[in-house]
């Protein structure tokens, strides 16, 4: 019996993991919801989270749309279809991959960001020392990274679906031979409303998730500098693959019909 022993702590680690996650989270929603609020802490967040996150993301969509523009071009050319490329563009664009790639590059930076500032904090005892002082830490580090998050993440977005259709229209346009008029007409006939609106629900969930994997991973990390770099990578690898996960769900519950 002690083969399965490994396998049955592992089980019980994850159990005990989502039992903490899911108390945190419980704490963390219920916490919005409650005064004090913090708007100044809340306003220096979206400026960290969204204004500063811009330029990589306008460069990972644009460079996005230029590749996804020429693939869809390469392939409709053996079945004479390439006059699809408009409407294949800014349908994965903004349905997909804008939502999609927006969060990974955020993950990347954000959560990365959050979870090493607050597991400093906690192996420094700061937020031993927040409570001290009759302040709550939820609410004074998480709540504001977790609104913040969730409403920069959709103008993040639609930022970037913009910037990736753009890099579509120029790679058709000066490289495949599109003529700028008719390339922008079939991008506007076909786009439709639902299809960005999804893209900013897709992104809103990916927002909560990044800000709220940075907090809880950087509360929970222990063992100094090398705990501290361990929730950095624990919160970018779980953030990522929570984003996809919940992309799947998400897109299956709203395209639906």
């Amino acid at each position: 019996m002690n083969i399965f022993a490994p396998v049955g702590r592992a089980f019980f680690t994850l159990l005990a993991q989502i039992g903490r996650l899911t108390m945190f989270l419980v704490e963390v929603v219920s916490s919005c919801f409650r005064p004090p609020i913090y708007w100044y802490h809340i306003g220096q967040q979206m400026m960290r989270i969204g204004y500063f996150s811009l330029p990589v993301v306008g460069l990972t969509a644009f460079f996005t749309g230029g590749a996804l523009a020429l693939q869809i071009y390469l392939g409709g050319n053996r079945y004479g279809a390439e006059a699809i490329v408009p409407q294949i563009v800014v349908l994965g664009i903004t349905r997909e991959l804008g939502p999609v790639i927006a969060g990974l590059m955020v993950a990347g930076r954000v959560a990365a960001a959050i979870a090493a500032e607050i597991g400093t904090m906690r192996v420094t005892e700061q937020i031993d020392a927040l409570t001290t002082l009759a302040t709550n830490p939820i609410k004074y580090l998480v709540v504001p990274r977790l609104i913040a998050a969730v409403v920069t993440m959709p103008i993040l977005v639609a930022i970037g679906d913009s910037i990736g259709v753009m890099g579509g229209y120029i790679v058709s346009t000066q490289s495949l031979g599109f003529s700028s008029g008719i390339y922008l007409k079939n991008t506007l006939d076909f786009m439709k409303n639902e299809d960005v609106i999804s893209g900013l629900y897709k992104a809103a969930a990916f927002g909560f998730i990044i800000a709220l994997m940075g907090c809880y991973n950087g509360f929970n990390s222990k063992g100094g500098a090398q705990g501290v770099g361990a929730a950095t990578t624990n919160a970018v690898v779980t953030a990522s693959i929570l984003i996809l996960a919940a992309n799947y769900f998400l897109t299956s519950i709203l395209f639906a019909k």
